[in-house]
């Protein structure tokens, strides 16, 4: 794990039916060892959000634009570690990730959090307001050759504006390797299955199912590819 932390990366995102994940995890054991602890090899996440006030940091990644920011605290239950997180997606779409551990959540980014903000991020950090809580189980997959770390997410639920959400029937697999990487394995046992890459951020997702009239209409296929997934039991108002 060490050797792929990979903090300055590229991903490549798929999703798909969480039915289709047992299958999926059997034929890339022959390539992927699984991270395994105390607790097994599943492992819960919880995640809080900050924007400002006009959800400036949600419309530039609605939008598409490139340069763009998250900033979270994430728990990792299971070991009890927290960090303050900065996900940076530059112009070129590599992903970089920078965090300072933290022991507590934070609803007002005051001191070294503010600090570390300031930094990093162009929005001040006295303007930041918690905004999305998510939690979600992970699975880890490590290529036994190559540079490569998978994550698998499933059982996401959201927590926004006074709204709850949850997703139980879909499964977020992200591919992060470095820029040497050429070709995965795992890629390719994807599309053998003709589960094909398709972007979904757990953030823009939240915002959209808690926060009903925010701005949404270039996601509308992202919601469209959802009720595809759960077979039509995915029937969220804003696609009704």
């Amino acid at each position: 794990m060490d050797k792929v932390r990979l903090m300055d990366r590229i991903d490549t995102k798929f999703i798909f039916s969480s039915e289709l994940l047992p299958g999926i995890l059997e034929e890339s054991s022959a390539n992927y060892k699984i991270l395994e602890e105390k607790a097994g090899s599943i492992f819960t996440y919880n995640n809080l959000y900050f924007d400002t006030p006009q959800f400036d940091m949600y419309t530039v990644h609605h939008n598409r634009h490139l340069n763009r920011y998250k900033v979270r605290f994430r728990e990792y239950v299971d070991s009890e570690k927290k960090f303050l997180e900065v996900k940076f997606k530059n112009n070129k779409r590599r992903t970089i990730k920078t965090r300072i551990e933290q022991k507590s959540f934070e609803d007002t980014l005051i001191g070294e959090s503010a600090d570390f903000i300031n930094q990093l991020v162009p929005y001040k950090a006295k303007n930041l307001i918690p905004c999305i809580r998510n939690r979600f189980n992970r699975i880890t997959l490590v290529h036994k050759t190559v540079k490569e770390r998978i994550t698998i997410d499933t059982g996401l639920q959201f927590t926004g504006k006074n709204k709850e959400y949850k997703l139980p029937f879909l499964a977020i697999a992200e591919v992060k390797y470095s820029r040497s990487s050429s070709q995965s394995d795992f890629i390719n046992l994807l599309l053998d299955q003709r589960i094909f890459p398709q972007g979904l951020s757990k953030y823009l997702i939240g915002i959209v199912l808690t926060y009903p009239g925010i701005k949404y209409n270039r996601y509308k296929p992202k919601l469209l590819i959802l009720k595809q997934i759960s077979h039509g039991k995915f029937n969220h108002q804003l696609i009704s």
